[in-house]
């Protein structure tokens, strides 16, 4: 009996449960032979015919007779995933109702770093170099003789690299290595990121700014808190919140730093660099697959002091974390739309409370979910009230468009441009502000009025002059102007319909010919080296006008701007968002923020057709708090967000007839229970987006109702067709 017991825990030794990247019900039983195989550890696992990498859970569940099951191909030599972050990815799975594969493969969004580190051959001097440079190289080529000289106080180079710095060919440094002058050795591929430098002076901060980053220094010394840095534009909050990461480091910490967009890191990480002596490492989509693969085993082994990235680095496989960084927490950009649906400010927070790490939310506009948390005493709050040194917050004022109208064809107000000209003729710079990208955003027929609509979406065709194409912003669809309308065949019949930045563009160039104009939007920026360099040629005033969405609202500091003008600061009030006015407040208000940062004045105008809209006089008055506790009054009432909770489920098929059928069967199926209101079914706003139908409904339900439990239930009452997609989305930020 005993051997009996013994074979048994044999056996289950032998078991692992594997959690794969793919969007299965759960992890799979494998077994891991003579493998020593502990929870986190990275393997290769048969699937059917395929051979994938995954991670191993916790126990087996033990469902699979041991004849049955398939053995594991690999332990993989990288560091193991670790507990917290496989918590972490429970619990992301569970929130969202997304399959637990699926939030890990974010965590394992980079394939080939789970294979061993390349390698490149280089040469360092031999013993026998080094006495052949000692005796004075006289026998030696001068070729040669640089070789030497260039290895003599440095690192081993690659074969290519010494050649270039010695000015002589490769083939030299082979023959030298065959005589033995060169010793052949090997060298990591991409050396370890420089580590900044924590003990490095930082600039002397103000009375207010010392007290926020005491507080912070030591909240990053502790364990779990959440510490909300709130300062005006202009406050130097950046500044206080380099005080925590440099009390991370100097416990040996790692620390992530969240942006919401990557236009914001080029001045952020001069800053950087400049305070800690070396950069941060990225992460974010605009990066290459070598330097993804670089990243994400830097910051497996610990070697990636400090990241920066996009709102998916908050699944890199940290081996210490000790502090969560989220600048501009209030930025819709946040909440991921695609896949795995969430919100990474959220999801920070889980993460921290998870690790046990400090989170530090940093904005000048506190979005109404972390006053809330703040006024309830679960958020620590640190106040920056007053800008940096000698700048003082701009002025802001409307220009009512019922009364001062553009001219025909036009878009900037009379006092606008009179602005605009005062600002320039001071040799001063201006940044106009439209949060709408191309040229015009519909186009339409002159002789029969039929609107150029996107094949794939139910949403216009958006002009792109610069390019030549009318595009479509949601699935990107792209064709050329037709030359005759596809709807009554009139020629050259096709006019713009309002302004997109390249109009404007356009516009300020016809006023103002002398002036130098630059357009900043998401599609006219290549990558982090355009943006670079337009950010520097706007510091070094080689811009003196700067059209932009809402990429230059945020992050950047230009000591000469001291004129902004929002050319449609209504256009985020309408639709049936919940949050429309508290993220057109806080988008407008960052806008502004870009003005008068340095020793000279600024000044803002809002051209607006609702002077007396609620957020326009927030924005004039200066009164935020004022303004966000009127919206908590009306979402109090309504139970919305954050006093109750809303889902959206999203249905989207090939047909409308699919899409239709499966929004009656989950009506049918709807849930039924105090406290729970389902609305809907009903076409979304883009009814059709990628070819797909879509049909919504929304739940709310009153706090404390376990809503994940609710819609699990509603799920599993209702099967679909293979055909058809359902999406559930958690607390919704986009109703599109």
């Amino acid at each position: 009996m005993p051997d009996r017991h013994a074979r048994c825990a044999a056996a289950a030794a032998a078991r692992v449960s594997v959690l794969l990247p793919l969007p299965l019900a759960g992890a799979y039983d494998y077994e891991a032979a003579e493998l020593a195989l502990q929870p986190g550890d990275f393997v290769r696992v048969p699937l059917g015919r395929r051979i994938i990498a995954g991670v191993v859970w916790d126990a087996a569940t033990g469902g699979v007779a041991a004849q049955k099951l398939r053995r594991v191909v690999a332990h993989l030599p990288v560091p193991p995933l670790r507990e917290e972050l496989r918590r972490f990815v429970e619990w992301v799975a569970n929130y969202t109702l997304a399959p637990p594969g699926a939030v890990l493969r974010m965590a394992m969004s980079v394939e080939d770093a789970l294979l061993p580190p390349r390698n490149v051959a280089a040469y360092a001097l031999s013993e026998a170099g080094r006495a052949a440079r000692a005796s004075g190289g006289d026998s030696l080529t001068p070729q040669r003789r640089r070789v030497l000289e260039v290895l003599a106080d440095g690192p081993p180079l690659a074969a290519a690299e010494l050649a270039r710095q010695a000015a002589c060919g490769a083939g030299v440094v082979r023959a030298m290595a065959a005589a033995s002058l060169l010793d052949a050795v090997e060298l990591p591929l991409h050396p370890p990121p420089a580590a900044p430098d924590w003990r490095r002076p930082g600039p002397a901060l103000s009375a207010a700014q010392r007290e926020a980053a005491d507080a912070l220094a030591t909240a990053a010394a502790g364990g779990f808190s959440v510490n909300v840095l709130d300062g005006v534009t202009g406050s130097g909050k950046t500044e206080v919140y380099f005080a925590a990461i440099a009390a991370a480091l100097a416990r040996g910490r790692q620390v992530l730093v969240l942006l919401p967009e990557i236009a914001l890191s080029t001045q952020w990480l001069a800053r950087f660099a400049e305070r800690f002596g070396a950069a941060p490492v990225q992460w974010h989509s605009d990066l290459g697959a070598a330097q993804r693969r670089t990243a994400w085993r830097a910051v497996a082994e610990g070697e990636a002091r400090v990241v920066v990235g996009a709102r998916s680095a908050l699944f890199l496989p940290f081996a210490d974390l000790g502090l969560i960084v989220v600048d501009e927490e209030q930025d819709a950009s946040f909440k991921q739309e695609d896949g795995v649906v969430y919100h990474a400010r959220d999801m920070a927070v889980v993460r921290g409370s998870i690790a046990d790490v400090p989170i530090v939310l940093v904005s000048a506009t506190p979005s109404l979910e972390t006053t809330i948390n703040i006024e309830h005493g679960r958020y620590r709050y640190l106040h920056l009230p007053l800008r940096h040194g000698a700048a003082r917050l701009p002025e802001i004022r409307v220009i009512d468009m019922r009364r001062e109208r553009p001219e025909r064809q036009r878009f900037l107000a009379p006092p606008l441009v009179a602005a605009l000209a005062e600002t320039l003729a001071a040799g001063e710079q201006a940044m106009l502000f439209l949060n709408r990208r191309g040229y015009a955003p519909l186009t339409l027929c002159r002789a029969c009025g039929h609107r150029l609509q996107c094949p794939n979406c139910t949403a216009w065709l958006v002009e792109h002059r610069f390019v030549g194409m009318l595009q479509c912003h949601h699935c990107g669809h792209g064709e050329r102007l037709p030359p005759l309308c596809p709807a009554c065949g009139a020629l050259a019949s096709f006019a713009p319909c309002g302004p997109g930045v390249e109009r404007l563009s356009e516009e300020v160039a016809v006023r103002f010919p002398a002036a130098r104009l630059a357009v900043m939007a998401s599609d006219t920026l290549t990558g982090p080296q355009a943006i670079a360099e337009l950010m520097n040629a706007v510091e070094t005033h080689r811009i003196d006008v700067l059209i932009g969405t809402q990429v230059v609202a945020k992050g950047h500091h230009f000591p000469l701007l001291t004129l902004v003008g929002v050319v449609d600061a209504d256009l985020g009030l309408s639709g049936g968002d919940l949050r429309a006015a508290e993220r057109t407040f806080q988008l407008l208000h960052q806008v502004a923020g870009r003005a008068g940062r340095a020793d000279r004045p600024g000044i803002v105008y809002l051209q607006t057709f609702m002077p007396e809209h609620p957020v326009m006089r927030a924005l004039v008055s200066n009164d935020r708090d004022r303004f966000l506790a009127a919206e908590a009054a009306a979402r109090k009432q309504e139970g919305l967000p954050p006093f109750g909770r809303l889902a959206a489920l999203i249905i989207a098929a090939p047909d409308e007839e699919s899409a239709d059928f499966a929004a009656r069967a989950f009506a049918r199926a709807a849930p039924q229970m105090p406290g729970v209101e389902t609305l809907g079914p009903a076409p979304t706003p883009l009814a059709v987006l990628r070819s797909r139908h879509r049909r919504r409904f929304l739940v709310k339900a009153r706090r404390g109702i376990n809503l994940q439990a609710v819609l699990r239930q509603w799920l599993a009452r209702v099967k679909v067709a293979g055909n058809v997609r359902v999406q559930v989305d958690i607390d919704p930020y986009s109703f599109l």
